[in-house]
């Protein structure tokens, strides 16, 4: 179902709260004075509509300020966070090593192939000291970053599978609930006091309030006497790693990709495989006996499922590394000679079905890729999927390099001024999967049972509700991170950013999904269809694609199918019309442009 929503209503401008910090109040400044990009009524029903989370985040920055972050003029929060980590280097190196070391648990929920694991489990074993792990719940990051209920559930299975690796090698796995955020990292080098660890290692997030938060923790560590080592190990090529000849960051993906590769062929041992963390001394059970009995945490009120539905994710998406490895040793053996020409097939059941496991960490993207290369056996289809996992690595290139896509602006932000709609109906029926249109109430309801949506899909549904209905783009984009088991803000942000054209795709707005021909090309016998679609059981031949129009609407109706919310032709010139006029550019001209 559909988060719910304010009705939209006219309210009084939005101004600074005397309370609010200076930054908060400069950009709510920002936001009220840049006039020349938005009207105000656009942005007030921004604001009712929900696209910016105001208890949390001040209100959308203005196209200034990110062409300042374009032009150099502002510090990214990655070059904040790499500025400390230099700075900081040799005083972090000569802090002498404690009585433990601490891993910090994020979205790296493995043992194997773990970079900042593997390097706290080689520290802690210079001194023989314990190794300690933690993974810290905070109810508030979980809103801030809709984070789905089904993303949540799967990481604290995996926790469950984690303990008990863990655990058979005598090394603890903290967790704790904290429900301030603003309070996780005292309490992460708190505990480090507690335990006497001088030494603190996590991966990289390459979010915009992960970045900062983790230049504080470097800070605020070494104030306090702990070392806190920040590691890539998300990605397999770390961001600005790759630059154009002028010595810029690639904004288009072809040309990045090639860089990539050329990145990889020359430096094989960026795919090294990291030493999973060997067994703690004999005597840390007995020191960390509390931590080893304490009962694992359970979802926090607002991110809890019912006992039916997580039994029924369960069962569809098994947690925990042991089961990823399995799923990606099963894909290469049996699936990958086909990728290639059956990828955009949603009813092919060819894709690897990894994504929930890159997204909480319990594969690592390095191992996938260095296990394809070694069975690649000259195939072109191993190509297909390997330019896959280069997606998500380019997706979080252009987060850290763009960090305004993490603050509700599109990387286009020239686009900040088309005029969106906001239809809590349309939005309803987007979401239910209730548009009339088969292909895109199939890919909706797919996401609805499972959590997960076919990558076609999502370009489809994605396309459909920004360019067909015209909604704000941006509620697909929640809606998505707040059912999507695999969630992953970069892919995410990307991938909608292709289907508004507001993203880094050098495609025009002018191109168009069709629905209805997306449906006859990648679900021909409309198979996929009739799986998400009980109400079109039976319909034959083309008319599964159109039941009203190709003579299955008596039938349709009478299970209660609906007609279409809105007719493609009309929505395809609106759509052209709107953009056209939110970039200043005149009249559509509606009869051209890309229309597939």
């Amino acid at each position: 179902m559909p988060p719910k929503r304010k009705v939209l209503r006219a309210t009084s401008p939005i101004r600074p709260l005397a309370s609010d910090s200076p930054r908060k109040r400069q950009r709510a400044i920002e936001h009220e004075g840049d006039t020349n990009r938005k009207s105000k009524g656009q942005s007030l029903q921004e604001e009712e509509a929900g696209i910016i989370q105001r208890e949390f985040y001040p209100p959308e920055m203005s196209n200034e300020r990110c062409e300042r972050y374009n032009n150099n003029e502002l510090p990214r929060p990655i070059e904040v966070l790499e500025k400390v980590l230099r700075e900081t280097r040799a005083q972090r190196d000569q802090t002498p090593i404690g009585d433990a070391v601490v891993h910090w648990f994020k979205r790296d929920l493995r043992q194997s192939d773990n970079r900042a694991l593997s390097q706290a489990s080689a520290k802690a074993r210079s001194k023989n000291v314990p190794l300690i792990c933690m993974f810290i719940i905070s109810p508030q990051d979980y809103q801030a970053h809709l984070t789905s209920p089904a993303r949540v559930d799967f990481e604290l299975r995996t926790l469950e599978v984690l303990r008990g690796d863990l655990g058979e090698k005598g090394i603890p796995l903290y967790t704790a609930t904290i429900e301030d955020r603003k309070v996780v990292v005292g309490h992460v080098l708190d505990k480090c006091r507690e335990w006497g660890a001088k030494h603190l290692y996590c991966n990289m997030e390459y979010e915009v309030d992960e970045l900062r938060r983790e230049a504080r923790l470097v800070r605020l560590g070494l104030e306090k006497g702990v070392a806190v080592e920040v590691v890539h190990d998300d990605v397999v090529v770390p961001p600005g790693a790759l630059k154009t000849g002028a010595g810029k960051q690639y904004s288009v993906y072809s040309p990045w990709f090639r860089a990539w590769e050329k990145y990889v062929h020359e430096r094989p041992h960026c795919l090294e495989e990291a030493a999973t963390p060997l067994p703690n001394p004999d005597y840390a059970r007995e020191r960390f006996q509390n931590i080893f009995d304490a009962a694992l945490l359970s979802a926090p009120p607002n991110k809890r499922l019912s006992d039916e539905k997580r039994k029924h994710l369960a069962h569809l998406w098994p947690a925990g590394e042991h089961e990823a490895q399995s799923r990606l040793t099963r894909f290469l053996e049996e699936k990958v000679h086909k990728y290639r020409e059956s990828r955009s097939v949603p009813a092919a059941n060819s894709t690897a079905m990894l994504s929930v496991h890159f997204s909480a960490g319990t594969l690592a993207a390095r191992r996938a890729l260095r296990l394809a290369l070694a069975n690649t056996s000259g195939q072109a289809s191993h190509g297909g999927w390997i330019a896959e996992l280069a997606w998500r690595d380019f997706y979080k290139h252009v987060l850290a390099h763009w960090p305004y896509v993490c603050m509700s602006k599109p990387f286009k932000y020239e686009y900040t001024d088309i005029k969106w709609e906001y239809d809590d109906d349309l939005f309803r029926k987007w979401c239910e999967g209730r548009t009339g249109y088969p292909i895109v109430d199939a890919g909706m309801r797919q996401l609805n049972s499972m959590g997960w949506m076919h990558n076609r899909l999502r370009m489809i549904t994605a396309s459909f509700l920004a360019k067909d209905l015209l909604l704000d783009w941006r509620l697909g984009e929640r809606y998505f991170m707040e059912h999507l088991i695999d969630g992953d803000f970069a892919s995410n942000n990307g991938g909608w950013g292709f289907s508004a054209s507001t993203g880094v795709d050098p495609q025009p707005y002018f191109r168009v999904f069709n629905p209805t021909l997306q449906s006859e090309k990648f679900d021909p016998e409309g198979t996929y269809i009739r799986k998400w679609v009980p109400e079109l059981e039976g319909v034959e031949g083309k008319a599964i694609h159109d039941p009203y129009a190709r003579g299955a609407g008596k039938v349709v109706e009478g299970r209660g199918y609906p007609r279409m919310v809105v007719e493609h032709k009309f929505a395809r010139g609106r759509a052209l019309e709107r953009y056209k006029g939110g970039l200043g550019r005149g009249t559509a001209n509606v009869g051209g442009g890309v229309h597939n």
